[in-house]
């Protein structure tokens, strides 16, 4: 899946402001959650986060499914570099499993898809 904050905003310009956000909160972890094209998913009000590393995905899972006032019967899956994550994983572990390449910073992209 492509990622539109990738399109919107250059390399330099993420990787500048990845470093900043670090240095400033080193327990914090930058999120950037978009939905998938084709997905059933209500629009969310903001699509950067900035969550505890300690935070599991499941706790983030119901963060989300909060934001968009979800149903529980409704099934929402994350996608982070194309698979899904296990809802036992921290963020923290997520974002150093992140791999940087010279045109992405190191940072987490969910995009979220609603079956």
């Amino acid at each position: 899946m492509k990622f539109q904050y990738k399109e919107d905003h250059p390399f330099e310009y993420r990787k500048k402001e990845g470093e900043k956000i670090r240095k400033k909160y080193p327990d914090r972890v930058p999120v950037i959650v978009e939905k998938a094209p084709k997905a059933r998913v209500p629009d969310l009000d903001k699509r950067k986060y900035l969550v505890p590393s300690d935070l599991t995905v499941g706790q983030f899972y119901f963060l989300i499914r909060k934001r968009i006032h979800l149903r529980p019967e409704d099934a929402l899956f994350f996608f982070v570099n194309n698979t899904i994550p296990p809802t036992s994983a921290t963020m923290g572990q997520l974002y150093e499993m992140c791999q940087p390449t010279q045109y992405s910073q190191k940072l987490i992209c969910c995009s979220l898809h609603l079956i």
